[in-house]
């Protein structure tokens, strides 16, 4: 249960952000002004002593639970044995094991390899490398309501300007983005076929009329939004986007940092889609957070650079390894994919049910256990409440709650609790939620 000792923050958090704010950049942002001091499972207790419900996970990373004995263990066994070496001086074993588990979970039925880097954006980087360097071309294609990360490359497929892209430009080129199939929002249907057909075509005369087909290197696309407001992109539309990039020899990227290892239900959101990439994206979730992220995908397009032509001095740190070995572990033992399936039954119930009790409440959407809801001011106009979204975090974490937002307007709430957060600690958690909702 909730336990609050102190009101939120309590002093020893506003003291350390006064500290903060003297120390640090001002750049890093905070989505509560909560300083930690232990987390385990679903819970994280605050330097005041406060025990508050966690539906962040840090950002969508520890879906196994904050501090997992078998994670802890594993990564304590590796430090006893050494912490670094660079598999590019001195390899290990473990790199090759979670190399080859990556290879053996994505689906497709075709031979894989992996990378291993250290961040989702570097992976993202590395992905876009891969796929030039095997096809020779220069072109990507994003989407709008895109986030793939802040590095340049990244922060140059990401599509919203707020805050991770003002102020830095000049951006790479060769980059040109696409709508994406976004039901609630889209201006003529709200139908998820018709959706996926009509924004096919504006994707096909985008890349015919000012690309041109033949100098596409990649598409890359989240197949659940993470940043963009937790939106699948129906599966109509990632068929057809499928066979257009088989038809042309385009390599299909799908960033799976946000929806992947286990967040909607299955290790990656692409198996419930039936659509497969050539190059998948990981990070995130896959060490329950320790830095570790990886491109996986077909042999013959993951061989296109040369030796030496991608890499790095951290890359695969031994002992994130280690943690990721265990994180597969828990995934292979099956209880964490029942108790998504029992969370999906849950958020989903709650979050459709709040459809109908506010107006407030626009949309309800998501893939698994992986839900989000849109604020608006008007269903009518359905205008943007991103003022409605900062209150309710507020109002949630002054009750022991931790709520993230989300979405291109900011007006998103997400619900990122770990994966093996019980049925009781969850509605405790929807409850604070709609007790909010109903006073914002």
């Amino acid at each position: 249960m909730i336990e609050l000792k102190t009101k939120i923050p309590g002093p020893k958090s506003l003291a350390l952000m006064e500290r903060r704010k003297k120390a640090v950049a001002r750049g890093p942002f905070h989505a509560t002004p909560i300083f930690a001091e232990k987390a385990l499972g679903a819970w994280i207790i605050d330097v005041d002593g406060n025990k508050l419900l966690d539906f962040s996970s840090g950002i969508g990373v520890v879906n196994v639970g904050h501090s997992p004995k078998e994670v802890v263990e594993a990564s304590k066994k590796q430090l006893d044995k050494f912490i670094h070496t660079s598999f590019n001086v001195v390899a290990y074993e473990n790199y090759i094991t979670v190399c080859e588990k990556l290879n053996s979970a994505m689906p497709g039925a075709f031979q894989k390899k992996s990378f291993l880097a250290n961040s989702g954006a570097e992976a993202v980087e590395n992905a876009i490398k891969i796929a030039r360097a095997t096809t020779g071309k220069q072109a990507i294609v994003c989407f709008q309501h895109a986030y793939h990360g802040r590095t340049y490359m990244a922060m140059s497929l990401t599509a919203k300007a707020k805050p991770y892209k003002h102020g830095f430009a000049p951006f790479n080129c060769e980059v040109y983005r696409a709508p994406f199939p976004y039901p609630y929002r889209w201006p003529t249907t709200s139908q998820p076929e018709k959706v996926a057909e009509e924004c096919f075509q504006e994707f096909k005369t985008l890349v015919s009329s000012e690309i041109g087909t033949s100098q596409v290197a990649a598409v890359i696309i989240e197949p659940v939004l993470g940043e963009g407001g937790f939106i699948p992109a129906p599966k109509k539309f990632l068929s057809l986007l499928r066979e257009f990039c088989s038809e042309n020899k385009i390599v299909l990227i799908f960033d799976e940092v946000q929806c992947g290892f286990g967040r909607t239900g299955t290790l990656f959101a692409c198996e419930q889609l039936e659509v497969y990439p050539d190059l998948l994206v990981s990070a995130k979730g896959i060490a329950a957070g320790l830095p570790l992220s990886a491109v996986t995908g077909k042999a013959e397009i993951m061989d296109g650079p040369p030796e030496g032509g991608i890499g790095g001095t951290y890359g695969g740190n031994p002992v994130a390894c280690a943690a990721a070995l265990a994180v597969i572990e828990q995934w292979e033992k099956g209880e964490l994919y029942k108790n998504a399936k029992a969370m999906e039954r849950i958020l989903t119930e709650t979050t459709q049910s709040w459809l109908k009790k506010f107006p407030i409440v626009g949309d309800a959407r998501g893939l698994g256990p992986m839900r989000a809801i849109e604020l608006v001011k008007d269903r009518e106009t359905k205008e943007p409440n991103p003022e409605a979204v900062k209150i309710i975090i507020k109002a949630a974490y002054e009750k022991g709650l931790i709520l993230m937002s989300a979405g291109t307007f900011s007006n998103v709430i997400r619900f990122l609790p770990p994966l093996c957060i019980t049925e009781n600690d969850l509605t405790q958690g929807l409850e604070i939620v709609q007790e909010v909702i109903s006073k914002a």
